[in-house]
C-alpha cells in the first residue's frame, strides 16, 4: 500500500498543479490536494477512514452533478457519440471539460475507496 499511496500522492500533486490554468482552479486544486494529503498520510501508515468518507461523499455528489448536467457525461455519450476527450489538452467544448472532470473524480473516489477498505482491514 505504501507504493500505491506514494504513486497517487505524486499523481494528485501533479494534477493539482496542472489545474493552475484551468477555468476553475479554486475548485480543483483543493480537490486534488485533499486526496494528495490523504495518500501521503496513508503512505506513512496513517489511515483516516472518516476523512476518506468525507472525500468520497463530496466527490460523489460532484460527480453525479457532472454526470447529469447539461454538457455532462450523458450529453457526451448521447449527443457527441462519446467523441475522443483526450485529443487535445485544450478543452474547447464544455462537454469535454465536464467529462474529464467526471473521470478525475472517479479516479479520486476509487483511490480513497481502496484506502478506506484497506484501513478497515488493518483494524
Amino acid at each position: 500500500m505504501k507504493v500505491f499511496n506514494i504513486f497517487f500522492c505524486v499523481v494528485f500533486v501533479i494534477f493539482a498543479g496542472l489545474q493552475y490554468n484551468d477555468p476553475d482552479p479554486y475548485i480543483w486544486i483543493p480537490i486534488y490536494g485533499y486526496s494528495a494529503v490523504l495518500c501521503a498520510m496513508a503512505a506513512r501508515g496513517h489511515f483516516h477512514r472518516r476523512a476518506y468518507v468525507i472525500g468520497i461523499l463530496v466527490y460523489l455528489v460532484y460527480a453525479v452533478y457532472l454526470f447529469f448536467t447539461k454538457d455532462g457525461v450523458i450529453d457526451w455519450v448521447t449527443q457527441h457519440d462519446a467523441a475522443n476527450i483526450a485529443e487535445t489538452m485544450k478543452a474547447e467544448k464544455p462537454w469535454i471539460e465536464d467529462t474529464r472532470e467526471f473521470f478525475g473524480l472517479f479516479i479520486l473516489i476509487v483511490v480513497l475507496g481502496i484506502n478506506y477498505f484497506y484501513a478497515g482491514k488493518r483494524k
